[in-house]
């Protein structure tokens, strides 16, 4: 049978299962959840659609949906995301429909979330909300046969609450995102180490005593600047939210407005969920050489065309590494078309990070399949026993033991009685 697909190379493949069998060496947990899925069979007939960044990580997931009965289809939820070794083997050895190309253009990018729409989902899983977005404004003939969707990043839920909020969403979405094993793991420490690896392949440059702002200070830019300090670099924070930058305060940095970061900056990435928070001004006033790059979902953190529009001249001076050169003389060196660098110069994720990220996903799915019914038009969290599950089984994948809470522990904590 011929699997629909769009893909870069197809001879790809052999490559490309190598490092899905690579990384699901450390995903134990959805190692687990896969091999009772097989034997459960609890999405069997389902047709989900994923629009995901397609790594080894995610084709992992795949084949957890896979072996739950799914009948699956992947597209690309970021253009310069995609490892297209990664797209040949999910089509060639586990013959799932993929729509993605690593580069690929705007076009090509919605007309591959077209075709994964065209597979008439019940469930669709998202990272930014891009393809909930297609389908409620192009295909609302799907939407009575929807159990619902799940969303993967911070820029998603965002726009979904919005969405919920103007009473758009036409069927529940499970916020795979704030799920605590999710944000507090996959946004710290997966976000963290890999945006540095991103750094460092498109630039080779040293980290240790340098200037290096991070925009924002949320789980992600926590696990940047954390990263950053650990290898030796004078970190200095944006942020708007005031709990937050005094958080940055009291974890050692530096906490400053962009405007005045920018002249002293060697580094400067954006990591908040908002745009332009490099400006026209912060370029008017960045030192000669300053690294810039962005690790939020969507590239418009930093105002590139301001960037592109105040150059007399640019070229790629490696790859993933644009030079721009400003009028007096001083250039500033944009990493990965503004994307997000961790996925555009690296590989992503640790596989160990994105193994409770994606067994959330697999659970949601399964949960929405059995709930949906019982569920209103609105974002929901991971419930909190799924949540806890995916921790307790990869506490368990770590050979980790916990204390247990006694009866008489437990008497106490759900009584009043007891005082001074």
């Amino acid at each position: 049978m011929t699997v629909r697909h769009d893909i870069k190379d197809i001879g790809l493949a052999p490559q490309g299962k190598l490092r899905i069998e690579w990384a699901e060496q450390d995903m134990p947990v959805l190692r687990q959840i896969r091999a009772r899925f097989e034997v459960e069979k609890p999405l069997q007939g389902v047709r989900i659609a994923a629009c995901l960044h397609i790594t080894t990580e995610t084709a992992n997931l795949g084949r957890t949906l896979q072996a739950g009965g799914a009948d699956l289809v992947f597209c690309a939820s970021n253009p310069l995301s995609t490892q297209d070794d990664v797209t040949a083997s999910l089509v060639a050895d586990y013959g799932i429909p993929t729509f993605a190309i690593k580069g690929e253009d705007t076009e090509t990018y919605y007309a591959h979330i077209k075709a994964a729409l065209d597979h008439n989902p019940q469930i669709t899983m998202d990272d930014g909300a891009d393809l909930v977005t297609a389908l409620l404004k192009t295909r609302q003939d799907l939407i009575p046969g929807m159990y619902g969707s799940t969303e993967e990043t911070t820029t998603g839920v965002i726009r979904l609450r919005a969405m919920a909020a103007d009473g758009v969403i036409r069927f529940p979405v499970i916020a795979v995102n704030d799920a605590i094993t999710k944000h507090f793991f996959d946004n710290r420490y997966g976000t963290g180490q890999s945006t540095i690896d991103g750094i460092l392949r498109a630039t080779n440059r040293l980290i240790a005593g340098k200037n290096f702002v991070v925009g924002g200070y949320g789980w992600c830019a926590r696990g940047i600047a954390m990263r950053a300090q650990g290898m030796g670099a004078s970190v200095i924070i944006t942020e708007v939210n005031p709990f937050r930058a005094l958080e940055a305060v009291m974890d050692g940095h530096r906490v400053m407005p962009m405007h005045q970061a920018a002249p002293i900056a060697d580094y400067v990435i954006t990591s908040t969920g908002n745009k332009h928070v490099i400006d026209r001004d912060d370029f008017e006033v960045m030192k000669d050489g300053c690294i810039i790059a962005n690790s939020g979902h969507f590239n418009v953190e930093i105002n590139i065309p301001a960037l592109q529009e105040m150059a007399v001249s640019s070229r790629e001076i490696r790859p993933y590494t644009q030079e721009y050169v400003l009028p007096d003389g001083r250039r500033v060196y944009l990493l990965g078309e503004g994307r997000l660098i961790n996925l555009t110069a690296a590989e992503g994720h640790p596989s160990s990070v994105m193994d409770m990220s994606f067994a959330n996903q697999a659970l949601s799915a399964e949960y929405l399949v059995k709930h949906s019914k019982e569920l209103d038009n609105q974002v929901y969290p991971v419930p909190e026993n799924l949540d806890r599950l995916v921790a307790l089984l990869k506490l368990e994948a770590m050979g980790v033991q916990m204390d247990q809470l006694t009866d008489e522990q437990q008497e106490y904590l759900t009584s009043w009685e007891a005082g001074t």
